[in-house]
This record gives structure tokens, C-alpha cells and sequence, in this order.
């Protein structure tokens, strides 16, 4: 066998790791050189080095990664590098993913990246952004130790989180807010997916299976649905030949099982994040507020039934595959935790089954 050296190491390319073997070493017994003195068959050498900062909310995380479609059209050869709490969701195409620890950002600062993009105006990814080395920069810093947008296509997305009669007024979706600020034309990407095969469910067979996922977390529980309503739902549902599925985590479980007695709707309980996603994955429809939930269900092509007081509904891209639904009645509560009014309450059931029977008639 031909002796290698150093030298002879191929450390542009995407699969050579340094402190490790690479994969097709691993898996074909390769080296970067083979003993005739030619290129490894797997060499892909990357051109630009491409940094995301996008830390959280995990459905946040979710509904950024059209982005990486983009980049792979702009620059194929980049190597994509990912910063974030929540390293699960992301999917495995990308070539580093690291989680917001002090190991990973020590390994940023000695990494020389051609563009970072920092989509959060947190001040940690503000502060982590204006100390490390990129030719590029898109997005936010900080400055005087508030979050400060980098260049004009920036603003727009930073005036939106500062002024409500700014927000307000705005008709850009998440996702174009998100693409111009990195300097892109958002033209319908979708969110690319971990795998969420590997899990069975015993559901009946050849009946239309309609996920109502109960919660929304504890920040804003201002936009709750009252349980009665979920109880006459499901029955509605129910009786109309169709199978209920009560979704919801931990915090949901009781309620859940409350719903489920009264209603005699199916729950199976709650999960681990793959084994939800699956779960969501045998829904033909999910009425939900804005949870994760409603991004796992974009990102898997289901029909939704979006529940919205709050937010701009303009904020939020359903590709076409649902409708969204907001109160009948004028409220105040505008990005509130709490709601004075209980508006939610004037989101009828009846509104809500008839969107649900239209959708999936339409399916």
C-alpha cells in the first residue's frame, strides 16, 4: 500500500473531519489519495464557508431551514455551518451543526467564514456575531449592548420587533422577512425535515385523521381555545366520521386526558420529539394555534386550521395548505401573553368544524 502523508490529505474536502475518520473511510476503506496517486472518487472539495446563527424557538428553528435551499442554490459548494439550541430538529444535510455551548463558540472564534448570518436579535447571538471573523456579515449585532441591524436589507425585520403599529402594518410572511434580510427573493421554499420514519401507530384504517393539538406552551396563554370548545369539536368530529387525535406535550397531558374522557376522542399520550413528529405525520389535518405543532405539520405537507389572535397573520406561510382563523371580535391583545377579553372564545366550534369539513373535502 502507498504510503500517505500529511500532505497528501485532502482537508478541503466536506467529509474530512481532522480528529476523526471520515465517513467513506469508514464505510469503503478510502484514503484521500488511492495508491496510484489519484483523488479519493468521494472528494468533494467546499467552496465558501457559510455560518447560520438561529438559536431558538424550535418552530422558529423549523420555518428558517427554506433558507438552506437557497444557499445550496446560490453556493452548492458551501459548507453550511448551523449554531442552535435546538440541534434535533435540524436536518442531517447540513454539514456542522452545533449547540450554543462554550465548546462550540470556541470553536467559531477560530474559524474564518466567508458569510455569517445572524438571525436572531437576542443579545447573545447579537454579541457572538460581532466577535467573530466573516467577510460577510447579514442580520444583527450588537451595539452599546442592544441588538442593532447590520445593513439597510436588515431594517425592516428589526423596525417590525420594535414599533406594534409597525408590526401591525407589515404583509411579509416570516419567511420573506427572513430571505431579503439575507440578501435572497423568498419564491416558496419549503422547511426540509429530519426523518420522522422508524415509529407505528395503531390508528383506524381509511378514516380521515384530524389532530387537534390542545396547548400553546406557557409564554402565551393568552391564545388558548377554551376546553369546552376542543370537547364539542371532537364530538363534532367525531360523529361526522372522522378520527379525532388529541395532540399536545407534557404540559398538555391532563388536559388532554380531561378532553379525551369527555369527548371519547382518541390520545395516546405525549412523546419524544421524533416520536411527535411521526405523530403528526399520521394527521391529514391539524387545527392548532401557532406551536410547534403547526411547523412540524408545514414542514410534513399536512392540511392546517391555524388559530390566530395575536400575531400578524400575514407573519405566517401555510404554502397553500390551510386556512387561518382568528376571533370575531376587535381585541387588544396584540403580541400579549395574557387577554383581558378572552377573545378566543369568540372563535366558534361551529366555525371550526365547517373549515375542517371543507378542507378535507377539498384534499
Amino acid at each position: 500500500m502507498r504510503a500517505i502523508t500529511v500532505n497528501d490529505l485532502k482537508y478541503d474536502c466536506r467529509y474530512f473531519r481532522g480528529d476523526i475518520p471520515c465517513k467513506p473511510h469508514k464505510e469503503h476503506g478510502v484514503h484521500c489519495l488511492d495508491e496510484q496517486g489519484n483523488d479519493c472518487k468521494h472528494y468533494d472539495p467546499v467552496g465558501k464557508k457559510i455560518l447560520i446563527i438561529k438559536l431558538g424557538a424550535m418552530g422558529d428553528v423549523i420555518r428558517t431551514t427554506p433558507l438552506l435551499r437557497k444557499l445550496k442554490e446560490a453556493e452548492p459548494k458551501a459548507e453550511i455551518w448551523w449554531l442552535t439550541n435546538v440541534t434535533e430538529i435540524l436536518p442531517k444535510t447540513i454539514d456542522v451543526i452545533l449547540p450554543f455551548t462554550p465548546q462550540s463558540i470556541a470553536t467559531l472564534q477560530a474559524v474564518q467564514f466567508d458569510t455569517i448570518y445572524n438571525l436572531d436579535k437576542d443579545k447573545e447571538a447579537c454579541a457572538l456575531c460581532s466577535t467573530l471573523s466573516a467577510r460577510i456579515k447579514k442580520g444583527f449585532i450588537i451595539k452599546d449592548g442592544k441588538c442593532w441591524p447590520i445593513d439597510q436589507a436588515a431594517k425592516h425585520k428589526y423596525l417590525t420587533g420594535v414599533f406594534d403599529d409597525i408590526s401591525k402594518a407589515n404583509t411579509k410572511s416570516y419567511q420573506q422577512e427572513i430571505f431579503e434580510l439575507c440578501g435572497f427573493t423568498f419564491s416558496g421554499e419549503r422547511y426540509i425535515m429530519p426523518e420522522v420514519n422508524g415509529y407505528s401507530w395503531k390508528l383506524p384504517a381509511k378514516k380521515k385523521i384530524i389532530g387537534l393539538n390542545t396547548g400553546c406552551g406557557d409564554r402565551w396563554t393568552s391564545r388558548l381555545w377554551p376546553e369546552t370548545y376542543w370537547v364539542t369539536l371532537a364530538k363534532q368530529l367525531k360523529k361526522a366520521g372522522y378520527v379525532p387525535l388529541l395532540l399536545g406535550g407534557e404540559q398538555e397531558h391532563r388536559k388532554n386526558l380531561k378532553i379525551a374522557r369527555q369527548s371519547r376522542s382518541l390520545y395516546l399520550g405525549h412523546f419524544s420529539l421524533q416520536q411527535f413528529m411521526s405523530e403528526v405525520n399520521q394527521c391529514d389535518l391539524v387545527v392548532t394555534a401557532v406551536t410547534l405543532a403547526l411547523h412540524i405539520a408545514i414542514g410534513l405537507g399536512k392540511k392546517i386550521i391555524l388559530f390566530n389572535n395575536i400575531f400578524n397573520r400575514h407573519e405566517f406561510e401555510l404554502y397553500g395548505g390551510g386556512e387561518i382563523l382568528e376571533p370575531d371580535f376587535d381585541c387588544t391583545c396584540y403580541y400579549s401573553p395574557t387577554c383581558p377579553n378572552n377573545c378566543m372564545k369568540y372563535l366558534s366550534v361551529d366555525r371550526v368544524y365547517d373549515t375542517c369539513v371543507r378542507l378535507l373535502s377539498a384534499a
